[in-house]
This record gives C-alpha cells, sequence and structure tokens, in this order.
C-alpha cells in the first residue's frame, strides 16, 4: 500500500482519538438520533442527514421525538453546535465517519427491500473522497454490505475499500424504552472484511460504547444481528403455541409459564402475547430465511416461528368472540374496546404491531371499535381512521368487552377489571391484580 493511502487511514484515526472528526448520520430515527446525541456529547460535531425535513427541523429545534432521547439532552447538543440536521448530501465530502441507519423493510411476499440502503449508498458513493469510513447500523441480511454497498461505493466513486476508503457493519441493538441498556453501555459487534476497515471501525465504535466486540467479517456481524432477533421470534412462537395449546385442554398458559420460569437453570421467559410487532422481530428474520435459499437450504424453524406468529391475532379474534358469546353478544352488534396499539408498552410506535391487524379483524366481522392509547393518538387503517378515547368510565362501561392488546404501565387495570363488562387479557397484565378474575378471559 502507498504512503499516501496509508496517510488516509492514520489521518483518520487521529480525528477519531482526538475528537475533530466529523461524524455523519444518515436517519435520525429509533436508531440514529440516540447514536448522533451520544457522539455529540463525547465532543464530536455530528451532522445527520434526515430526508424527513420535518424531523430535521424537530432536531435542529431541539424537539426530540424519540422517546429514548430526552429534549433536555438533545437541547444540550443542538444548542452547543455539536449537533445538526440536514436534508442534503452535499457536506458529505466533509465528514470523516458516516453511520446509515435506515429502514430495512420487506415487500409484501417477505422478500427484503434494500431500496434505502441502496439510494443511500449512490447518493453517498458520488460525493465519497478519500479517508472516510462508513458503516452500515441497518439489520439486514449477510453479505448486504459487501454484495451491495461495497460494488456501489467504489463504482460511482472510483475508490476502493481498505486502501482509499473504510467500509464497516455494525448491527444496531436498541431497545426502544429500555432504561437500564443504552446505546452507550449495550455491547457493539463490528465487523468488516478487511484488516484496516475493521481496525478504523472498531476505534471508532469505542470512544462512545462501553465494549466493542470485533467479528472476522461484515457477514459475520450482520448475522449477529438477525440470529438475535431470529432467537426472540423463535421462542416467542414457542410460547404462542404453547397458549394455543393450552387453550385447547383447558390449561392456563401464564400458570405453566410462571411456574416453569421458577427454574433456576436451562429456562429463559419468553410470555406469549396477540403476535409480534415493531421493526425487528416480524421481520429480521425472513431476511435470514430469503438468504439461506441461495445456499439450497430452507430454514424451517424461521418459517414455522413467522406461521404461528402470525396466526396470533385470528386467535384473539377467536377468543374475542368466544368472550362475546358468553355475555350474549353478537359480534356485528358489539362495541369493543381495545386497550393499547403500540407493539411494545410504553412507546407510541404502532409499527407492524399486532394490534392493527387484530382491530382490523373484529371490523371484518363488522363490531365497532374504539381504543385507547396515550402514546399513539391516532391510527390509520385499510379502512378507516381512529382516533384513541380517553380512558372513561363511560367509554368502560359501556363496551361489552375490554381487549387488551398492549400492557401500558399508566393504566390501572384494577380499575379496569371493575368497570368493565368483561376483559380478554392477551398480555397477563391483570393475572396478579386483585380484581374480579371471573370477568377476565386470559389469552
Amino acid at each position: 500500500m502507498s504512503a499516501e493511502k496509508s496517510s488516509h487511514f492514520a489521518r483518520l484515526q487521529t480525528k477519531i482519538q482526538d475528537r475533530s472528526a466529523l461524524v455523519g448520520v444518515v436517519g435520525l430515527g429509533y436508531v440514529g438520533l440516540p447514536f448522533a446525541v451520544e457522539k455529540a456529547r463525547v465532543g464530536y460535531s455530528v451532522l445527520g442527514i434526515e430526508q424527513n425535513v420535518q424531523r430535521a427541523q424537530q432536531v435542529n429545534a431541539a424537539d426530540s421525538y424519540i422517546p429514548d432521547v430526552k429534549t433536555e439532552v438533545l437541547a444540550e447538543v443542538v444548542n452547543n453546535n455539536k449537533l445538526k440536521a440536514v436534508s442534503s448530501y452535499d457536506l458529505v465530502p466533509q465528514m470523516d465517519a458516516i453511520v446509515i441507519c435506515v429502514p430495512t423493510p420487506l415487500t409484501k411476499n417477505l422478500t427484503p427491500n434494500l431500496s434505502y440502503i441502496e439510494s443511500v449508498t449512490q447518493q453517498l458513493g458520488e460525493h465519497l473522497r478519500a479517508g472516510q469510513l462508513i458503516t452500515l447500523e441497518s439489520t439486514t441480511y449477510p453479505g448486504t454490505t459487501d454484495e451491495v454497498m461495497r460494488p456501489i461505493l467504489e463504482n460511482v466513486s472510483g475508490l476502493k475499500q481498505g486502501e482509499d476508503f473504510f467500509l464497516a457493519h455494525s448491527p444496531e441493538r436498541v431497545d426502544p424504552g429500555n432504561l437500564r441498556y443504552t446505546t452507550k453501555n449495550t455491547n457493539k459487534v463490528v465487523g468488516a472484511s478487511d484488516p484496516r476497515s475493521l481496525e478504523i471501525a472498531k476505534l471508532f465504535y469505542e470512544q462512545t460504547i462501553d465494549h466493542v466486540v470485533p467479528v472476522n467479517s461484515a457477514k459475520a456481524a450482520e448475522l449477529v444481528k438477525v440470529f438475535e432477533n431470529t432467537f426472540r421470534a423463535v421462542n416467542i412462537a414457542l410460547v404462542n403455541e404453547l397458549a394455543i395449546l393450552c387453550d385447547r385442554m383447558g390449561l392456563d398458559v401464564w400458570e405453566v409459564l410462571d411456574a416453569a420460569n421458577t427454574k433456576p437453570f436451562g429456562i429463559m421467559p419468553f410470555y406469549p402475547g396477540p403476535g409480534v410487532g415493531g421493526h425487528c422481530i416480524p421481520i429480521d428474520p425472513h431476511y435470514l430465511e430469503w438468504k439461506a435459499k441461495e445456499f439450497d437450504f430452507e430454514t424451517r424453524f424461521i418459517a414455522l416461528a413467522g406461521e404461528i406468529n402470525r396466526r396470533m391475532p385470528e386467535f384473539v379474534r377467536e377468543k374475542a368472540w368466544r368472550v362475546l358469546n358468553r355475555v350474549g353478544v353478537a359480534p356485528s352488534r358489539s362495541l369493543i374496546l381495545v386497550m393499547g396499539v403500540a407493539y411494545k408498552k410504553n412507546l407510541g410506535d404502532w409499527r407492524e404491531s399486532p394490534a392493527i391487524h387484530v382491530i382490523n379483524r373484529l371490523l371484518e366481522d363488522h363490531a365497532k371499535v374504539v381504543y385507547h392509547d396515550s402514546f399513539v393518538p391516532e391510527i390509520e387503517l385499510h379502512s378507516q381512521v381512529l382516533q384513541s378515547v380517553p380512558l372513561t368510565d363511560e367509554v368502560i362501561t359501556s363496551a361489552d368487552v375490554v381487549i387488551i392488546l398492549t400492557d401500558h404501565s399508566q393504566i390501572d387495570y384494577g380499575h379496569l377489571v371493575s368497570q368493565a363488562k368483561a376483559v380478554l387479557d392477551t398480555r397477563g397484565v391483570t393475572r396478579h391484580l386483585d380484581c374480579d378474575h371471573a370477568k377476565v378471559t386470559l389469552l
């Protein structure tokens, strides 16, 4: 390697270590904004590229739209001129390290949609200069960094990875709403297909992350993340299937799980629910399922887990009709109050939420559905737009059945049960309460 190319690495190394590097973050969502704030708080100047103009304006106004980023913390770095958001790629040549945090959705046929990654990579390639580090944090299938991003960057820029620029994959490990594990204290995996890219990426993340775990390739790092979410998807499917079996056998699945989880070894708590939601568990395992076909390999656990988890909204619908039958109300004449539509408690994110699938099924049977969720003021369904209703005693008592789909912590569930005619609890949140359990049907 020439002295000039070696100097690219040395200069970037120095900039990272003395915090003079300008850090770019593409995509200021649930992953990108917390990461940008962490980098800014330790002294880096950070420039976020956010295509949503309203979001970019909110960042610059120190108005946080991400629950894990407190407004006062955002204000601190914005007012100190350490964080700014723009909506164009014009300033990319000034950046030293660029972190990509864009969505990786699935198509309707459960195949990967890399359009966001490809578009960002094309834009970066057109502005790339020697001596820059690019890392991808978006969850994707093994091979995306090396087989999709690298060719675009090299062909568009004329530069070479490992010599002129550096490329790595470091999968995000964000758990929205988790107060214990944040960006800083969650172990960070990083991998690259050449030694210099791995070395510089590891150094970059070590400046703000307590413990960085290097692996020998970008593909390995990509597979780490997909496996983590597949592990959860498969185990959630296992307890969801157990819930359906216990329903057939007349057993309480929550009692079985609570007792099983008293074992001090060889078991890990997972609980059933109305399905899986968010941008990870329902989506990421299918990236691996799709990629495996390239190697003539069928990932049967993943396919089966997805099938079981997608079945749960229909199971909730069936149990709701059983409850209505018990209280003597036909589904088409019923009023149903849904408690919570977010995919996870204490969050306002309803992406891929199983609650949406449940509500759509209830509406298909001509039930009237209202919902309460103080974190989600409005939802858009295929047929209509619903707005959250105030949780008054009148609203509760007027419902023929209350279905708990998201177990937000601020709800007084004991009072809810006392006022309701009947409750279908899909989260098990009422099972240990001192309430009228005759009114409650557990999943």
